[in-house]
């Protein structure tokens, strides 16, 4: 059964009323003003006549991309040439009638289309105006191109995952854009921040937001090693354990969750041993621990040890395909996905991982044809037919 709320459908989003100017493109950008959309706002996306790259990613059906859709549906489609002066003037005018501005541009590209913080804030003082670049907007880096596989070389987190891994030295390949997600979600946060303080002050902000930095805010330990002497483990803490037909996940983070896997693995013992009784025995002897947990796990199957694990409070999982975790009760238990469709048809969407009990937090149902939305827009922001005929070409 899925969670429901009685008055879902009379619940408006926290951020309802709010308008976004959207600048940003591929996964960083669009995520950060993906979640402002769920939570109401009203996020204006500005595309080239191209459309922006992730339009062509696949899965396309009809031409259209559910990646593209995952990232940007509930978004409005405004197509502007940013390098004409009619472009610019159409954007000056919606910037006046504009809550937040997102863009993941290269520092210095928006300042030379003269689009810059300084110049927007002249037009629209309360403008929360918010860069999301690889490096930060100032400093030695900062014009360096950067995508997330970049990111994650720079930051160090290939190399701290790398030490996890006994026996590798080649860094691993990347296909899964940690970067992004966790930098334009910072970015959520910093722009519900401003949006707080301009409450009470009345004044807007220009919002830099860092990819290195945000992702060096995922090596909490490596962090502190780096200043610090630790001896390292003889096998890392948290790994696969093997079964009699596969493997599982089991991690050990607490003295309840220890003193449940001995007795699991038929060694209650072994909680009053010298090398296990303190964390600190613990992790010098972590090899012989786990080797001793997989004696006894590799007798049973996955399932069987899941289920003495999860009986006796052990935190645990199978190693599952992200398709096998879609299908989790517990997945349609909380509605996490959304149906919603573009004009190649219907899709699933991920919807945001929390839920409010007085606000609504879902993913829009459309994903906005390119520019479906420009005449309407243009119109609203004071254009003339023959001003919106010129720049619809």
């Amino acid at each position: 059964m899925r969670i429901t709320n009685l008055d879902e459908r009379t619940l408006t989003g926290t951020f309802e009323g709010l308008r976004v100017l959207d600048f940003s493109t591929t996964i960083a950008g669009p995520h950060c003003a993906r979640m402002l959309a769920d939570m109401g706002a009203e996020v204006i996306k500005i595309e080239t006549a191209e459309g922006e790259t992730m339009r062509t990613r696949p899965p396309l059906r009809n031409g259209c991309s559910t990646a593209f859709g995952q990232l940007n549906v509930g978004k409005k489609s405004l197509v502007l040439d940013l390098k004409s002066p009619e472009g610019m003037e159409a954007v000056r005018r919606l910037v006046a009638r504009t809550d937040v501005l997102v863009e993941n541009f290269r520092p210095g590209v928006m300042r030379r289309l003269k689009l810059d913080y300084a110049v927007l804030r002249e037009i629209n003082p309360g403008l929360i105006y918010c860069s999301i670049s690889g490096y930060g907007q100032t400093g030695p880096s900062a014009e360096l191109p950067a995508y997330a596989p970049v990111i994650h070389a720079a930051s160090g987190y290939d190399m701290a995952h790398l030490s996890y891994q006994p026996g590798r030295s080649r860094p691993d390949y990347c296909g899964i854009y940690h970067a992004d997600v966790v930098t334009g979600t910072y970015a959520f946060g910093a722009i519900a921040s401003a949006l707080y303080q301009r409450e009470k002050t009345q004044r807007g902000q220009h919002i830099d937001v860092s990819m290195l930095e945000s992702m060096l805010s995922l090596t909490l330990n490596e962090i502190q090693w780096s200043q610090f002497a630790v001896e390292p483990t003889q096998r890392p803490m948290f790994g696969p354990i093997e079964t009699s037909d596969g493997y599982a996940m089991v991690a050990i983070a607490s003295e309840k969750t220890f003193q449940g896997l001995m007795q699991v693995i038929g060694h209650p013992e072994w909680i009053g041993d010298p090398r296990f009784a303190k964390y600190s025995d613990r992790r010098g002897n972590w090899a012989a621990l786990m080797d001793g947990v997989e004696i006894w796990s590799r007798t049973v199957t996955t399932v069987s040890c899941l289920e003495a694990l999860n009986a006796e409070g052990v935190p645990c999982s199978a190693y599952r395909t992200v398709a096998e975790a879609l299908k989790d009760p517990q997945i349609l238990h909380r509605g996490a996905l959304s149906g919603v469709e573009d004009d190649g048809g219907p899709f699933n969407v991920l919807n945001q991982p929390f839920r409010m009990s007085e606000a609504r937090v879902t993913a829009g149902k459309r994903t906005a044809t390119l520019g479906e939305h420009t005449r309407a827009l243009l119109k609203e922001a004071g254009l003339s037919k023959e001003e919106i005929a010129a720049l619809s070409g």
